[in-house]
């Protein structure tokens, strides 16, 4: 006889659609950040083709979509940038949001991007001395980096752009910076809309044996997409652990609704990441409260075991 079990549930609140579309363009990070398994990924095409990004985003006008052109990449190094931008602000509906490490930039594509409409600009900057930004941002040059994100912050401000485009600047929390705090705020909360410091989240599958039993933010709004087209459950996924479909033969709705996604939704309703192949070996969200989304749960059959 199958055993009963009670345990909390959950009813979290799923879109009926997506309101993010997270597109990697490009594979390729020009940094190597000893916290980020960016170094793993492996892909075919390295290059998103552009009949694969314009029909994702044909599939979503009208939406009032936030699109973010970059998955576990560097944005910028899509030389297409621009060119994406564009094809996605013929929607008015539409939003465009970043995260760079701002090494990349110039004047002239700062310019560029803010007068084709960027949304949220988000700089990830993890010191603010070059031997504490050094160990944490590998590739990068501490000087650049701050001499790139303090000029578009100019041109931003005294282009008058503050009010379409809110800006960030990031500092990941680590005890290597924290004596840094105080002085990267009095810096950089004059040039920006805000500074944060933020939590370093560990990724799935980067030494965890086990996982929590509660449910996730990161798909109850939100699709994210590789540059071969494949749908992954999670932006925390570099090798395609959580694979839930595929935009080069069905459409962006038909996988968000798929009852495999729906399955998906269930299982982290229940909790039971570990029925999850890409979700068995995460404690993201391990802290967080989710008991505004708690319901009295039955007692109820167990599953059988096996990953989706």
């Amino acid at each position: 006889m199958a055993k009963t079990r009670t345990s909390t549930r959950w009813r979290m609140p799923y879109a009926e659609a997506p309101r993010y579309v997270q597109m990697e363009t490009v594979i390729v990070c020009n940094a190597k950040c000893p916290f980020c398994p960016q170094h793993e990924v492996q892909r075919d095409p390295a290059k998103m083709h552009d009949w694969v990004w314009k029909k994702i985003v044909d599939e979503t006008r009208g939406m009032g979509m936030v699109y973010r052109p970059f998955l576990i990449n560097e944005p910028f190094v899509d030389k297409r940038m621009p060119e994406i931008m564009r094809y996605i602000r013929q929607d008015p509906t539409a939003k465009i949001e970043f995260n760079t490490n701002g090494s990349l930039l110039n004047d002239e594509l700062d310019r560029e991007i803010l007068d084709i409409g960027v949304d949220v600009m988000r700089f990830s900057i993890d010191g603010f001395s070059p031997e504490v930004y050094a160990p944490s941002r590998v590739g990068l040059n501490y000087e650049r980096v701050k001499e790139r994100t303090t000029r578009f912050l100019e041109i931003w401000r005294e282009g008058g752009y503050e009010e379409s485009c809110k800006t960030e600047v990031r500092m990941i929390d680590m005890p290597e910076n924290r004596h840094e705090h105080e002085a990267f705020r009095a810096y950089w909360e004059p040039r920006c809309s805000e500074v944060l410091i933020t939590e370093l989240y560990q990724w799935p599958w980067q030494g965890q044996e086990s996982c929590v039993r509660k449910p996730c933010w990161k798909m109850t709004d939100a699709m994210y997409f590789y540059s071969d087209g494949k749908a992954t459950l999670c932006c925390w996924d570099p090798v395609e652990r959580g694979v839930i479909g595929d935009v080069t033969t069905h459409s962006v709705m038909e996988i968000w609704k798929s009852p495999q996604y729906d399955a998906v939704r269930e299982l982290l309703n229940d909790g039971r990441r570990e029925l999850l192949h890409l979700c068995s070996r995460c404690d993201a969200y391990a802290n967080h409260d989710f008991s505004e989304y708690e319901v009295n749960p039955p007692a109820r059959e167990s599953r059988a075991s096996g990953a989706v």
